[in-house]
């Protein structure tokens, strides 16, 4: 199947102030994440990307938009942050002291935000499901147009990303802890089949290029015994 590049958005104003942004309007890039984006964005220009699809909130749009300028961003709303209900907005320092946020830490498959008159409220299960499902339906319309060895983007958010890696390696929403996506890094994955290989994590983009022009020894979706050949 085609070869996904999943991008977080760069470091936004939220990020900044260390407050949980979930789906706040008005949340920007930095500069910092500007320059971070502008530095992955060096590494895809050479690619020929089949697809560029972006969560709708404004801090993945400019990301997508710098990522790859001139290219038309489909916006896709299953891709967009989880929704933190009465969390959103708040500061994470805070938000460690409260009873849900061990739950959300050691069993997330229980977890759901609390319910807000301001923002929709979702679990972490609603959040994974969804995007998990966009993710492959994109990857399966990509395929089936421009073919298995295509090359396609999704830009979306920190708990999305790790579902999708966690899905990918297995390990279902009881792992999403277990994975770690800084701002403007690049995870790459390539389902086949019955199978997701996970190429990459949380990388600053040097991942790349290796990935997308690696030759196959192998069946499709097996793992080269003894390690990748690089």
């Amino acid at each position: 199947m085609a070869l996904l590049l999943l991008v977080r958005h760069g470091h936004s104003t939220a990020n900044a102030d260390a407050v949980l942004a979930g789906w706040t309007e008005g949340v920007a890039l930095t500069d910092r994440g500007r320059d971070d984006v502008q530095r992955v964005a060096d590494r895809l220009a050479d690619l020929d990307v089949a697809r560029l699809v972006t969560s709708p909130l404004q801090r993945c749009r400019e990301t997508a938009a710098l990522l790859l300028p001139g290219a038309r961003a489909e916006v896709v709303e299953d891709l967009g942050e989880c929704r933190y209900g009465a969390w959103t907005g708040r500061r994470l320092a805070d938000l460690t002291s409260e009873p849900l946020w061990r739950t959300v830490q050691d069993d997330p498959a229980s977890a759901r935000f609390p319910e807000s008159d301001a923002y929709a409220s979702e679990s972490l299960a609603e959040m994974a499901e969804r995007t998990v499902a966009a993710i492959r339906r994109i990857d399966d319309e990509v395929t089936q147009e421009r073919g298995p060895d295509a090359v396609w983007v999704a830009v979306s958010h920190g708990d999305p990303i790790k579902a999708v890696i966690a899905d990918a390696v297995g390990a279902g929403l009881g792992g999403l802890q277990r994975v770690h996506v800084d701002p403007a890094s690049v995870s790459v994955i390539r389902r086949t089949g019955d199978r997701t290989m996970v190429l990459a994590t949380n990388s600053s983009g040097e991942a790349i290029r290796g990935a997308a022009s690696r030759p196959a020894t192998v069946p499709p979706g097996d793992a080269t015994v003894g390690g990748g050949t690089g």
